[in-house]
């Protein structure tokens, strides 16, 4: 096991950021000392810390997006859109928080009341993902600071630099030290982090057999919230679409932006035996005209590369097995450059595959999937384990009505990519996507537990049934009384 982690530029590869691997029993018991002073202050001073910590982070949005795009590889304008991300989400998180987690109470007879407030957990560990390392930890870290938790945050190994940078922001921006920590490391602290009894709870956003592993592991403790934000093997059914060019724009959207790393990429486009061929070449052509290359290139490419050489193979071989097993590729996914992970975005025909895989490939590679009418496109969506989006391009409301009610997904969206997910809107999926703890606007829902009180300012009481009558007071004669033996 290496004591130290070193982060490269997946494009160059040259050293961004090096430092030791950290102490998750030492960064928890941090925590623990920090968490009841933070948890004591009112939310309006906890909210003023975040207010602070957006515009500190607005300031620097053109050094936070040159570290993102550096440590990722994906391009500046995609970057600085994550930055924006990370700075809308306080307001959105404040919001939120209210909504969904709100003080209230009840008048009763007699001055009594029900009263409903929330209270945090306490200490929460946060495992973030390389593909947005700043905006999807910070969607789990800015509402647990509101609720009042302390968090001991895990960035990925692959992205520790824009980890500690975020942290960082919180740090300036006033929230204690001992409220936010850093633990660097890799999968082995991460395994330390989930496994320590001083946390209250995990929130995880990261791949399905890593979800799987926690779920399992937290299975017999119940004491300890467990929230999970994993991937999918998203469906875009493309069906009786009146603009061809924009339903292959969305198309394209959905599957490779992120270089296809994002859970919500669209992994399987459904389209309509016979009628397929128009849509498939507006695809193609517009595969054919897409930029690839550094974040700093000119003009700006429309994707980066794969996080690293690793995920590269990884991606390739999915191709290559389904060309294997009697797919027909449409655009071959191919590497640019065999010591660099730009890959091409790939397109295939998997109708005739019937042994397809139901799994996450995460990267730039769509396949298609023919179909003879509606009701076997909805079967279709449906034939995975997954459940995070999935996504209908037509120009009928009465298909999507369809699609909407028989859509087995927690985002279904209409004339919109697979990942068009609002941050306003609970983020989550069903299925192998996730534990029904969705994110994003419903985050607030797992950083703080309600507690219900019926309150009273005296108490009153009585029995009035079920009580057997009182025993009849005993009377003495004194005269029986004898006088006491000397």
């Amino acid at each position: 096991m290496t004591d130290t982690i070193i982060s490269a530029n997946p494009v160059t590869g040259e050293k961004i950021w090096e430092a030791p691997v950290g102490d998750a029993d030492a960064e928890v018991r941090a925590a623990r000392g920090g968490w009841a002073k933070w948890a004591a202050q009112s939310h309006s001073f906890r909210i003023e810390a975040l207010r602070r910590f957006s515009n500190i982070v607005r300031g620097k949005i053109d050094e936070f997006a040159d570290l993102i795009s550096r440590e990722t590889g994906k391009p500046l304008w995609e970057a600085r859109t994550e930055v924006e991300a990370v700075v809308n989400k306080v307001d959105i998180s404040v919001e939120a928080y209210f909504e969904r987690t709100p003080s209230r109470k009840k008048q009763g007879a007699l001055s009594e009341q029900n009263a409903l407030r929330h209270k945090p957990h306490g200490v929460l560990a946060v495992l973030g993902p390389f593909n947005f390392p700043a905006h999807l930890p910070n969607g789990h870290i800015v509402p647990a600071l509101i609720a009042g938790n302390a968090v001991v945050f895990k960035p990925s190994e692959k992205t520790p630099a824009v980890g500690e940078f975020l942290v960082g922001c919180y740090h300036e921006a006033g929230v204690p030290e001992d409220v936010v920590r850093l633990l660097v490391g890799g999968p082995e602290q991460g395994k330390e982090l989930a496994a320590h009894e001083g946390i209250d709870g995990l929130l995880f956003t990261g791949s399905v057999r890593g979800g799987l592993a926690l779920h399992q592991q937290f299975g017999p403790r119940p004491d300890k919230i467990l929230a999970l934000e994993l991937g999918g093997n998203n469906p875009l059914i493309v069906w009786d679409a009146p603009d061809i060019d924009a339903a292959a724009a969305l198309v394209v959207q959905s599957a490779y932006m992120t270089a296809g790393q994002r859970c919500t990429a669209a992994r399987r486009l459904i389209v309509e035996e016979g009628k397929h061929e128009p849509l498939i070449e507006a695809v193609r052509k517009i595969i054919d005209r897409i930029i690839i290359g550094p974040p700093d290139a000119d003009p700006q490419p429309f994707i980066g590369c794969v996080i690293d050489n690793a995920s590269a193979e990884t991606v390739t071989d999915g191709f290559l097995d389904l060309m294997m097993k009697g797919g027909n590729p449409i655009a071959h996914l191919r590497r640019v450059e065999d010591d660099k992970p730009f890959l091409t975005p790939g397109l295939i025909d998997v109708t005739s595959v019937s042994d397809r895989v139901d799994e996450e490939i995460f990267g730039p590679l769509l396949q298609v999937i023919r179909v003879p009418d509606f009701a076997s496109a909805l079967a279709e969506a449906n034939n995975t384990r997954f459940g995070l989006s999935a996504s209908l391009v037509s120009g009928s409301p009465d298909l999507y009505n369809r699609f909407w009610a028989n859509s087995r997904a927690g985002i279904v969206n209409w004339n919109k990519p697979t990942n068009g997910a609002s941050s306003a809107a609970p983020f989550g999926g069903i299925g192998f996507s996730g534990n029904h703890r969705p994110s994003a606007y419903y985050a607030a829902d797992y950083c703080a537990y309600p507690v219900a009180s019926a309150e009273a300012p005296a108490a009153r009481a009585a029995i009035a049934i079920g009580l057997k009558d009182p025993p009849a007071e005993k009377t003495y004669d004194e005269s029986k009384l004898s006088e006491p033996k000397s």
